[in-house]
């Protein structure tokens, strides 16, 4: 899992004059959303606000007013030919001075944010399995390996949860709200048993298997003689990462599958931000 928590942590402890940029005002396009922060030391940086000229201008104002021991300012930035980049929006940043309850308050926007993360969990520590787990340990998830050999759990990197269980099963059910499941195990039949209880989850953005057409025929033949829903068939991605390459080496199909899950995830939260929107507006129009 990518939790920023610490590295927040470590970089307020080594920067006690750090000033927090945040974007206060988005009009048309912009690299980053309303309410993104980044903090900013003498030498060091924590977080981004969208990289580009007009980072490079934030962090140049805000070490000025460390410099100068200042504790505010505001910025209004258009995005266009004036500072070299073409969003063609305009933002507006203020810069303070982070103190103690500021720092307490974004320490509690980022504790928030980490532990709103997707939990998603791979069930097979093979080739696909570790080349997954590698790189979803660079990315805003809880990874969690699962595999019933303990040997295969052995270098995989140390903030992705390894565990060896007798019944990766049951590991599912107890997942938490909203988890993705990726399966790629050793044994076909456990593949089978693992899905099987992955798909009655419907609070699940993403549920993958590892394989080829012939495998999902037959999972299919089995899911529903054991009285699988149907529907909930319709919710298998089988195989995983198949954007039409062709190419079997575990670190590409990893890649994909990557990359595959993180739209899933993104596109269950999209959906989760409209409904809240229309929740909102009906309550104004007293729906």
């Amino acid at each position: 899992m990518t939790l920023r928590t610490p590295a927040l942590t470590t970089f307020l402890a080594q920067n006690p004059d750090a000033i927090a940029a945040e974007l206060t005002s988005v009009r048309g396009s912009s690299p980053r959303e309303q309410g993104t922060f980044m903090l900013v030391g003498p030498s060091t940086i924590f977080g981004t606000i969208g990289g580009g000229a007009l980072e490079y201008m934030v962090i140049d104002h805000a070490r000025r007013l460390i410099a100068n021991g200042q504790a505010t300012a505001a910025m209004d930035v258009p995005l266009g030919p004036e500072i070299g980049q073409c969003c063609g929006g305009r933002v507006g940043v203020s810069l303070r001075y982070a103190d103690a309850a500021l720092r307490d308050e974004l320490a509690a926007r980022i504790a928030a944010e980490d532990a709103a993360q997707t939990h998603v969990y791979i069930f097979g520590a093979g080739n696909v399995g570790g080349a997954l787990a590698r790189m979803l340990a660079l990315l805003p998830v809880h990874a969690h390996v699962i595999d019933t050999r303990t040997d295969e759990l052995i270098g995989l990197p140390a903030n992705v949860d390894a565990r060896a269980v007798p019944m990766p099963e049951a590991v599912v059910r107890n997942a938490p709200q909203g988890s993705a499941y990726v399966i790629l195990t050793h044994d076909h039949a456990l593949d089978f048993m693992i899905a099987f209880e992955a798909l009655k989850r419907l609070d699940s953005p993403y549920v993958g298997m590892v394989g080829s057409r012939t495998k999902r025929a037959r999972f299919a033949s089995w899911y529903r003689a054991e009285g699988g829903d149907e529907a909930a068939l319709e919710r298998l991605v089988l195989p995983i990462g198949n954007h039409g390459l062709g190419d079997k080496r575990p670190e590409v199909i990893a890649a994909l599958a990557a990359a595959e899950i993180m739209v899933h995830i993104g596109r269950r939260e999209a959906r989760s931000v409209q409904a809240q929107g229309t929740r909102k507006l009906g309550a104004i129009h007293g729906r």
